[in-house]
């Protein structure tokens, strides 16, 4: 099933059922009263993925094919269906509270051109948490799911924690953010990511911004961090100073760009690992093991 296809079976109410990814359409059950974030009747179809083995698998932005990207109800799809990790993206409001979001803009995924006709172009730095959380971040995706809010980090700790899920936190566009690190590593602290076990196995943090991720290892030197790009092949050493990963678009990279990364040891003493992204999902496995990737974000 192409990309076309998931969206279609996501508008029509349909989940995926995967086994020869077929999509199996939910019935017209709604949410109980007073539940803001668990929608759970949108995912009553929405199985355990048998293929998520081998390398690390990562629900980009939550299992943002059946459910809207970056919302609880994508984490919870994303456990639904097997996944051990979630990958989400972390920005600031104008209030310096932290919220999970993708783009810079609330247009494309949130009813905020209606609620504020007059704030263009609607940037999540211009508005305070308060007037986030009455926005609705799920119909853009499916009716079904009108429930669903930005959530906050906090908030979306609390779920994954939960599932007892891993997170690969970005942090999404820090240069429009100054200090934006310190407070994403005080909210992992104080809701207990920052101890040993989270620290060791279930948190992974990174960044398109290099400085960014030398705040962090400067801030939580036992963090595991890393780099999303592909730096070039003669600059691939100086990363080694504050990062443990390399995660670059599968696209610009190849497998002996993967085995060059292979061969350096990261900031903590171990090899260093490549999560590639834009990874097509019926075809991660192999794609992994062609290019000898650690990890995939689908």
């Amino acid at each position: 099933m192409n990309q076309r296809s998931f969206r279609v079976a996501a508008a029509t109410g349909c989940a995926l059922l995967i086994t020869g990814l077929t999509p199996v359409c939910a019935g017209s059950a709604q949410a109980s009263p007073g539940t803001v974030g668990r929608v759970t009747a949108p995912l009553a179809d929405v199985v355990s993925i048998p293929w998520l083995s081998g390398p690390v698998v990562v629900a980009h932005r939550g299992a943002s094919r059946v459910a809207p990207e970056n919302t609880l109800a994508a984490v919870d799809a994303a456990d639904r269906q097997g996944f051990k990790w979630v990958e989400n993206d972390v920005q600031q409001t104008r209030d310096g509270k932290l919220v999970v979001m993708h783009d810079t803009t609330l247009a494309r995924t949130t009813d905020a051109r209606r609620v504020f006709p007059k704030r263009a172009p609607w940037r999540v730095q211009d508005f305070t948490a308060a007037e986030i959380a009455r926005l609705d971040a799920g119909s853009w995706f499916n009716k079904r799911f009108a429930r669903e809010r930005v959530p906050t980090l906090a908030e979306f700790l609390r779920r994954m924690e939960d599932h007892d899920l891993r997170l690969l936190l970005e942090i999404k566009s820090p240069q429009l953010y100054p200090g934006i690190e310190a407070r994403i590593v005080k909210e992992l602290a104080g809701a207990g990511w920052l101890d040993r076990s989270h620290v060791r196995r279930r948190l992974v943090v990174q960044s398109f911004s290099a400085s960014s991720m030398q705040t962090v290892h400067r801030l939580v030197p036992q963090l595991r961090t890393g780099f999303l790009g592909n730096p070039p092949l003669n600059a691939l050493a100086s990363y080694t100073r504050y990062v443990d990963q390399i995660n670059p678009q599968l696209s610009k990279v190849n497998a002996q760009y993967v085995a060059a990364v292979h061969r350096l040891r990261g900031v903590h003493g171990r090899r260093m690992e490549v999560f590639a992204w834009d990874v097509p999902l019926r075809d991660h496995a192999r794609i992994a093991s062609a290019y000898g990737l650690d990890g995939v974000i689908v």
